[in-house]
């Protein structure tokens, strides 16, 4: 983050997500000013709240994407999820809290990612050690002895050297693996609502039942990848890992509420199935306000967390949200349809651009696929003009567009083997002219 200015952010989005530059500069400052937040003074760094986001614009303009992409970018523990999932306390559904209690989850698989990485190199060193103990037994206890002493460490470099190679990996030994604590058959069921529950317990069970080993003859490449993982386990400080997950959790966590307009409700019409809508908005209100959240990993306080909301609002207004909700998402940012010079833009620029994918996948075969300029551009067409017929659905139309166009060359590429194919706009418009004909097969497939 350091070296991540705002400007800097909107280029690193411009990588994957083509325009929608007033939402990408709201979501870079929002970034920064966390970063700015934790060199401010300690007396005044807790007054300091994050100013929340609401993204409005309709399905596929790239609002999931630019605040998975902002995550990323921050090496920040991320979740998404979606409004219209939680009912209001009191009614059979999932409770709101389980967002922060998911949140703290992934910031303790990041930060154990991490960790893992700084310790692979030695648990490999133990692993060789564990492995060349059952290839030469009793070598490391009698190597202390003065007799032949260069002959047996010459023998332990030389497997070594081997098991290095690979030219072991065949070879069947028997290792002792750590069963899982609870048994296969026993579930713990919960309840719907109290999610987590049943793994707070089962947790609990694996912590009190005891730990058996199990002999297993397996070869040396799959016992490397066992016993990598259990050296790994043991070099852990698993307390630290917690305390940074938390930290990390508390001061960068980023929660992207997606179709919170589903749960906005009018003034007018509030009454019936609308009152638990209301209620899904006042139970999520001390979550984003800041509150303390009890998981299994400690208590989480979510005053500094990052909400970002999105929704179509087609139906319904920001302003039909409930004011205190209102208040806590100063932030609004109206993204911009997509035209048809954005599809064609969306098909070859970003890192991970439809075109490229599939050029990617059939490169696996040896086929290479192009595609001309005209053909490009007949596919932006006939995708903008689908989602103004049918259904906007924004980018992802061209994912169905290029799903049904390149479905036979991909059904019969393995039986051609190495071959080139060119897409022109003559072999786009005759593969889609049909189902454009015709509105009622075009709803069906596209």
């Amino acid at each position: 983050m350091d070296f991540l200015t705002p400007k800097e952010i909107v280029k690193e989005l411009d990588k994957y997500i083509i325009g929608q530059t007033k939402a990408k500069k709201s979501v870079a400052i929002a970034l920064r000013n966390r970063w700015r937040r934790q060199r401010v003074d300690t007396n005044l760094r807790n007054e300091i709240m994050p100013n929340n986001i609401i993204l409005i614009g309709p399905t596929g303009v790239g609002k999931t994407e630019i605040a998975r992409r902002i995550a990323n970018l921050a090496s920040a523990p991320f979740v998404k999820v979606e409004a219209s999932k939680f009912t209001e306390v009191g009614y059979v559904g999932r409770d709101v809290e389980s967002i922060i209690r998911d949140l703290i989850e992934v910031g303790v698989a990041m930060v154990k990612s991490e960790v893992a990485k700084e310790v692979e190199e030695k648990a490999k060193e133990n692993v060789e050690k564990r492995i060349l103990d059952i290839l030469l037994p009793g070598f490391r206890k009698s190597k202390e002895n003065v007799e032949n002493a260069e002959e047996r460490l010459s023998s332990w470099e030389k497997m070594r050297e081997k098991l290095r190679e690979g030219l072991l990996d065949e070879k069947e030994i028997e290792v002792d693996i750590k069963e899982g604590s609870m048994p296969a058959t026993m579930q713990i069921f919960s309840p719907v609502g109290m999610d987590d529950i049943g793994a707070n317990l089962k947790d609990i069970f694996n912590d009190i039942m005891p730990k058996k080993n199990k002999k297993r003859k397996i070869n040396i490449s799959e016992a490397k990848k066992i016993l990598l993982q259990d050296e790994i386990s043991k070099l852990i400080d698993h307390e630290k890992v917690i305390d940074e997950a938390i930290k990390r959790t508390e001061n960068s966590g980023i929660v992207f509420v997606d179709e919170i307009d589903k749960i906005a409700v009018k003034s007018a019409n509030r009454g019936g199935a609308d009152v638990s809508r209301e209620g899904v908005q006042r139970d999520l209100l001390p979550i984003v306000e800041g509150s303390s959240v009890s998981t299994k990993y400690g208590i989480i306080k979510t005053d500094h967390v990052l909400f970002i909301a999105a929704g179509a609002f087609h139906l319904a207004k920001p302003s039909d949200l409930i004011p205190e909700l209102q208040g806590r998402f100063p932030i609004r940012v109206e993204l911009d349809s997509l035209s048809e010079n954005d599809f064609v833009r969306i098909l070859t620029e970003p890192k991970n651009a439809l075109i490229k994918q599939y050029t990617a996948l059939l490169e696996t075969e040896k086929v290479t696929l192009t595609f001309s300029e005209e053909a490009i551009n007949e596919i932006a067409h006939t995708a903008f003009l689908v989602n103004e017929q049918i259904e906007n659905i924004g980018a992802r139309r061209l994912h169905t567009i290029m799903s049904k166009l390149l479905e036979e060359i991909l059904f019969e590429t393995p039986e051609k083997g190495e071959s080139k194919i060119l897409i022109d706009k003559e072999s786009v418009r005759g593969s889609l002219s049909e189902i454009i004909k015709n509105p009622d097969l075009s709803q069906f497939i596209l």
